[in-house]
């Protein structure tokens, strides 16, 4: 089985942390892993080149492809800015389609310095599913003063709230890879593909 950590900042900053937490935590029980980071946006903004094969969205975009496509299930993390999903992020759902995420599960982790996070969540749910058929599992994590938890030296984190992000990660983890299980049967069934119904209603 391998997870994608999709880490949405465009910043190398909290949310990465939190990516890097999630990696290692599904690599400790023995889940092949790849962190797919939006820091420094890497991936241009979307134009009808990618529609067309334009050749260097071709060539740009083909290890992502690839990656991604090899990927049994997802984890979304994104922090909010302004009450929303980074631009980059919303971008990414508009570059890689059924191809690369088609019914394929994924955990939404929301982030935020203080207690916010919820607002990226209900928008990722919302819109971002719909053509390229990415399945969000009922459970979400939102880790609230981020600063303060999953740090490496213990000394940086206040110690009760840790314990419970780390304890409700690795819950949520566990249903995820269920999910990832169950929904392997369902692409290799075959009726997902359709050249009728190319894009959600």
């Amino acid at each position: 089985m391998k997870m994608g950590i999709i880490s949405g900042s465009h910043r190398r900053a909290q949310s990465l942390k939190v990516a890097e937490y999630i990696g290692g935590q599904l690599a400790e029980g023995g889940v092949e892993t790849e962190l797919f980071s939006l820091a420094g946006n890497p991936l241009p903004l979307w134009d009808e080149g990618v529609w067309a094969a334009d050749e260097d969205w071709v060539e740009r975009l083909a290890p992502w492809r690839e990656g991604l496509g090899a990927c049994d299930g997802f984890v979304v993390v994104t922090p909010e800015w302004h009450g929303q999903v980074p631009a980059g992020l919303k971008n990414f759902f508009l570059l890689f389609g059924q191809a690369e995420l088609g019914h394929k599960p994924a955990l939404i982790v929301g982030v935020s310095a203080g207690d916010g996070g919820a607002y990226p969540v209900a928008e990722l749910r919302m819109s971002s599913y719909k053509n390229c058929r990415l399945c969000y599992i009922p459970e979400q994590i939102i880790v609230r003063h981020v600063e303060q938890v999953l740090n490496a030296e213990a000394a940086d984190n206040d110690a009760r709230s840790d314990d419970y992000y780390r304890r409700r990660i690795a819950w949520a983890l566990g249903i995820l890879r269920e999910y990832a299980s169950a929904l392997a049967g369902v692409r290799r069934s075959g009726v997902t593909h359709s050249d009728d119904f190319r894009n959600g209603m």
